[in-house]
């Protein structure tokens, strides 16, 4: 196999950030989910519940080399933010069960981010200290650790994987007299790292993989959510992937698709680079 696409996203629910290398360090990939929108309470504000943050262009020096503050926010209609690394005392946030801590990006940003998914009570913060945030008991070692992704560090998902989910749409399709649909394209999936194979769903076997020089372990298959439903260009709700996922991949309840990885060393990858599994 070879690694086809490497996705970095500085935002959670932001814009899917293309980049040809990237560092891989214990935390993920640098910068992946650093940033989050929470709501009054501290509580994450996702593309569930404001699809408009799909529209958010996070980056950072490490998915965009022009970028010479800690993030630049652009979005359409708006002026671009710059913004430096936070300063003020942390808050207290949570992300699904979990209680973290993060530091309050600031006023402009806030009032940034509140313009442009249209809602009055949101701030957006910085994973200060990913060292903090641990992994799913059962599914990690003492010493994993990330920033704001759901659930693991870094998500791999397969285009061979990609192509049966899309031969099943559209024969779900065919069976219920509807137009057959274009293919999805993978940055529904938010996946890290991206790459091809012949065999689908082999990563359900997996349990590590090596992507160029840097060693990953499996964590646990990826249970999907009415995000991968959201157009990333209208923002409109539809019923796929969930739909055929949920007659082919549901098992003890969730709908699967990809799987979540630890990194047991660092290093940087690249696109292009060889991947084996065992």
């Amino acid at each position: 196999m070879r690694l086809l696409q490497l996705n970095v996203h500085p935002l959670k629910s932001g814009a899917v950030r293309p980049v040809p290398a990237a560092d891989v360090l214990p935390r993920g990939l640098a910068d992946d989910r650093s940033w989050m929108v929470v709501d009054g309470e501290g509580r994450l504000v996702s593309a569930r519940e404001a699809h408009a943050t799909f529209t958010i262009v996070a980056d950072t020096p490490a998915t965009d080399p022009t970028v010479t503050s800690a993030l630049r926010l652009r979005a359409p209609g708006r002026a671009d933010l710059q913004l430096d690394v936070p300063d003020a005392d942390p808050v207290a946030v949570r992300l699904f069960s979990q209680d973290l801590w993060a530091t309050p990006a600031g006023d402009d940003a806030d009032e940034w981010v509140r313009a442009v998914v249209d809602r009055p009570d949101v701030r957006l913060v910085w994973c200060h200290d990913p060292r903090s945030r641990t992994l799913q008991p059962g599914f990690s070692v003492p010493g994993d650790h990330t920033a704001f992704a759901d659930s693991f560090p870094v998500t791999i998902a397969s285009r061979a994987s990609l192509r049966q989910l899309h031969d099943w749409i559209t024969e779900r399709a065919l069976e219920t007299g509807e137009d057959p649909p274009e293919p999805l394209p993978v940055e529904r999936f938010r996946a890290n790292l991206v790459v091809d194979g012949d065999e689908p769903f082999a990563e359900d076997r997996w349990t590590h993989v090596v992507v160029g020089d840097v060693r990953f372990r499996l964590g646990k298959p990826v249970s999907r959510c009415v995000m991968t439903a959201i157009d990333l260009h209208t923002l409109a709700t539809g019923r796929e992937p969930i739909r055929t996922l949920a007659r082919h991949r549901l098992v003890g309840g969730k709908t699967l698709f990809a799987v979540h990885l630890v990194p047991e060393t660092v290093g940087r990858i690249a696109v292009g680079d060889e991947v084996t599994a065992d």
